[in-house]
């Protein structure tokens, strides 16, 4: 499974909802690149991605203060989770994106010169953020989320690119994009922005609170929430009128986000967003799939007082329309509920309840009653694993049941799910599960990350 692009598809973590951010400092401009020496790395401080953004700034490094702005906005603008392949080094990009138009790849933004960013100047970066333009005057895909970016203040973004271009220098260029006609011609995307390129520089509300207005400025502007809880129209911009509502992203779905008290947030807490921020975790759900990066790269990363002011804005944000009840057929509820028994009780117990902050409860539970289930199906085919974080360096896995149910059997135990213990959904049907089932590849028996309880050995 590919790790998405936040603009043109969506869908996120199907155990919880996707939140980046950035941070609100000031610092001076400059028209030339930022030269710095390179974040000092040890045998005993080994580069992986935690590793990078977690690593202590001495005192004495030119320009420290402006580079440790720059790496706590770069964790927490999520920069690490698109450009980081598989096998790849940290922010040497690679990435392959899956999009309705054809497959991007996220670039190279490490220091070095030739095939990174290490000679871009302040105003290329920022025309690049705000613009979506790129260092030779080429237009820039929104797959890079500059609609959103737009909004941050300059000089974070110069704080941004002092960062990047004091981290080590990986010599990689990305393969080619491969999009279909005609949008593999950027041109395009200058109709696209005259469509759809309406934000400007984010000003706050006299009118709200600090902890509001610093939260909004996090959400639309570098933590680009909703370019994955978004709806998309047909050309890949975000639909305005349903904002935050949740949305299908690479055989996921980032759920709802407003104040829907069955699909959204309505029935969490300040404390109870703010916890799930920083631990992947908290009393109602735990964070998989492409959520888990966030929280691992990102919003774990934040300061409490960021994540507190997410919070605060998105438990303001108005409750998405409410789906009416569904009829359920009763077979498919017995049916379901015997399989539920068998596979599931043992972690969630008879009776739903979970284990809060282990085994998510399943009673009145917002991911199980999405209106799109994609996101419960992939679970239960493909499993998942929440993200880790500081404060809980392990993850918890959710095993694969893609080896050991049927598509028949999945939609009956999804249905029981999606229509017990208070939660109110539509039915699953033997169909979706197998059209994902073919969309991830588990048509044929195999082992995944996720395997369960199967004898591990090579595919």
């Amino acid at each position: 499974m590919h790790r998405s692009v936040r603009l043109w598809t969506r869908g996120a973590g199907a155990l919880a909802f996707g939140l980046v951010c950035s941070a609100f400092l000031a610092t001076g401009e400059s028209s030339t690149p930022y030269l710095h020496t390179p974040l000092p790395l040890t045998p005993a401080a080994p580069l992986t991605p935690a590793a990078l953004l977690t690593a202590p700034i001495p005192d004495d490094t030119p320009n420290a203060a402006v580079l440790r702005r720059g790496q706590y906005l770069v964790a927490v603008g999520d920069c690490m989770s698109c450009h980081l392949r598989d096998g790849g080094e940290p922010f040497a990009g690679g990435l392959r994106l899956e999009t309705p138009f054809g497959v991007i790849y996220t670039p190279n933004i490490t220091s070095d010169r030739d095939t990174g960013i290490g000679a871009w100047s302040s105003e290329q970066f920022y025309r690049a953020m705000h613009d979506g333009i790129g260092s030779r005057g080429e237009n820039l895909y929104p797959a890079f989320p500059y609609p959103a970016f737009r909004r941050a203040t300059r000089a974070d973004d110069d704080a941004i690119l002092a960062y990047l271009q004091s981290t080590p220098a990986v010599r990689y260029t990305a393969p080619k994009n491969a999009l279909r006609f005609p949008f593999n011609l950027r041109v395009t995307v200058k109709f696209w922005n005259l469509l759809f390129l309406h934000s400007q520089e984010w000003k706050s509300d006299p009118n709200q609170s600090a902890d509001w207005n610093r939260g909004a400025y996090l959400v639309e502007g570098l933590g680009h929430c909703g370019a994955c809880h978004s709806p998309k129209n047909r050309l890949g911009a975000e639909e305005k009128s349903h904002e935050l509502a949740g949305a299908r992203l690479d055989n996921w779905v980032a759920p709802d986000l407003t104040g829907n008290e069955r699909t959204g947030l309505g029935s969490w807490s300040l404390a109870d967003i703010a916890e799930y921020l920083a631990n992947g975790r908290n009393a109602h759900a735990g964070a998989g799939g492409e959520m888990g990066e966030v929280v691992t790269y990102s919003t774990a990363l934040m300061s409490g007082s960021d994540r507190q002011a997410i919070a605060a804005f998105l438990k303001s944000r108005p409750s998405s329309p409410t789906a009416g009840d569904a009829t359920v057929h009763a077979g498919a509820l017995l049916r379901g509920a015997a399989i539920y028994s068998d596979v599931c009780a043992s972690c969630h117990l008879a009776d739903g309840v979970g284990q809060p902050r282990f085994f998510p409860p399943l009673g009145n539970n917002a991911m199980l009653q999405q209106i799109d289930p994609t996101g419960l199906v992939h679970v239960i085919l493909a499993g998942a694993r929440t993200g880790t974080s500081p404060s809980r360096p392990s993850p918890l896995s959710m095993p694969s049941f893609a080896w050991k149910l049927t598509d028949t059997e999945i939609a009956d135990v999804g249905t029981y799910l999606r229509n017990s213990w208070g939660n109110r959904a539509s039915a699953l049907t033997r169909e979706q599960v197998h059209s994902l089932r073919t969309a991830l590849d588990l048509e044929t028996v195999h082992l995944t990350a996720n395997s369960g309880d199967r004898i591990e050995s090579e595919n």
